[in-house]
């Protein structure tokens, strides 16, 4: 039974590294790159639009009825 555990360990490992093999090849270090900083930009992006969307919101329609 110990011998099965050991024989396991690096197969869970070789499936991780095969994952991100399979992206890298999919994707290329760029498109991994240009996704992680998009994903960033749209998270601020959201995040700042979400906290002052009321705000922007009630100054819009107070300004078509004043």
């Amino acid at each position: 039974m110990e011998n099965n555990k050991i024989n396991n360990e690096p197969a869970t490992e070789e499936k991780k590294s095969s994952k991100w093999k399979s992206l890298v090849k999919k994707f290329g270090i760029g498109g991994i790159i240009f996704f992680t900083v998009k994903g960033i930009i749209t998270s601020t992006l959201i995040y700042f639009l979400g906290k002052n969307f009321w705000t922007v919101i009630s100054d819009y329609v107070t300004g078509i009825f004043d």
